[in-house]
């Protein structure tokens, strides 16, 4: 059946006497194929090889099985690098640069385990943990296509990070903010937008008035991919029919243009410096902040999340534990203060050694 399959080369391992196979086609990478034609592990194997592009221009001029190598091959691949969303495609391409440019010269096949732990641990807890993700695809990729026999990404572990990440807006922060710019400015809209919408500043900085049709705004996320259709909080609105302008995006530099992901930064810090803000204030915290006031309103975890439009649950659940925690003892004394009020007419003390005020 070999012989029917392009690319297909078959030969007898004369140490074992059994037949071995493997896809060699000019310009892709060369792949061992398991088990016998025909088979579900090598037609599966025979196929992703065939999806797999081929080499990069350029890759050539990489030592073969080099790190610089597998890098430039799984970011050339689109069965592997090409199919993930493209916010988490730009994350990922910008680290695996960096890691060529400082270690492309090493063989890839023989970096071990303690070499990447050794690179993590040089890395902020949140810089890490994409570094791994990162790391953990490309070693997979490189195991499918034969560049090692192992993963040495597969089985480390990073500490949990302590605390919530990014610093959740307090009611007291947005008031002072709002304080200093007026509605009709691009820094009170660049603040409701992150506000009311949920979203994160990649999906902020290319909103336009085309997005919003019949009180609903459409949303596609650039890391996740997922498609939002999310109610114009009125509020909102009001700012919108506010601020003057004629882009297709709601915020653009004193120029015109859209925003960068680093311009739009350098800005709203820029405006949080203004408002008297602490550095804690970041654009991400607006989007906690709108979840954090969901969950007290008391919207579930499945609406929060068609707001924030994760994928898992697992994060979400956070916000709406915390909101039950505070409503439950919120609940809990105020139902014991009217309880005592209406039997004694007093407030209850916690320490009756203590003499209470008449």
């Amino acid at each position: 059946m070999s012989r029917l399959l392009r690319y297909v080369q078959g030969w007898v391992d004369r140490r074992t006497g059994r037949p071995r196979y493997r896809f060699r086609r000019r310009g892709f990478p060369k792949v061992k194929l398991p088990g016998v034609p025909g088979s579900t592990e090598f037609m599966a194997a025979y196929q992703m090889a065939m999806a797999t592009a081929a080499a990069p221009i350029g890759i050539k001029r990489n030592a073969p099985g080099s790190v610089a190598y597998v890098v430039a091959a799984y970011l050339d691949s689109q069965s592997h690098f090409g199919r993930l969303a493209p916010g988490t495609r730009a994350i990922r391409r910008a680290i695996l640069e960096r890691f060529r440019e400082a270690h492309g010269e090493l063989p890839f096949a023989t970096m071990p385990p303690k070499f990447i732990v050794w690179l993590l641990d040089q890395k902020r807890p949140h810089v890490a943990r994409n570094w791994l993700k990162a790391l953990r695809a490309l070693s997979r990729f490189a195991v499918a296509l034969d560049f090692r026999k192992d993963d040495p990404a597969r089985d480390i572990k990073l500490a949990p990070i302590k605390g919530d990440g990014f610093h959740t807006w307090t009611d007291e922060e947005l008031a002072q903010y709002e304080a200093r710019h007026a509605i009709g400015s691009k820094a009170r809209l660049a603040l409701a937008l992150g506000r009311y919408t949920m979203q994160r500043r990649g999906d902020v900085i290319r909103m336009g008035r085309q997005h919003i049709r019949n009180g609903e705004l459409y949303v596609t996320q650039q890391k996740t991919g997922v498609a939002l259709i999310l109610p114009v909080h009125p509020e909102l609105q009001a700012i919108i029919d506010a601020t003057p302008g004629t882009h297709l995006n709601f915020l653009v530099t004193k120029s015109g243009k859209p925003y960068s992901g680093k311009d739009f930064n350098r800005a709203f810090r820029a405006w949080c410096n203004e408002a008297g803000l602490p550095k804690r204030c970041k654009f991400h915290g607006l989007r906690k902040a709108g979840l954090t006031w969901g969950a007290d309103q008391g919207w579930s975890t499945h609406e929060l999340a068609a707001w924030s439009g994760h994928k898992t649950l697992a994060e979400i659940q956070r916000y709406t534990k915390a909101a039950d925690q505070r409503r439950a003892a919120r609940a809990s004394l105020k139902r014991t203060l009217d309880q005592n009020e209406t039997a004694t007419g007093s407030v209850p003390r916690i320490n009756p050694s203590v003499p209470q005020r008449s």
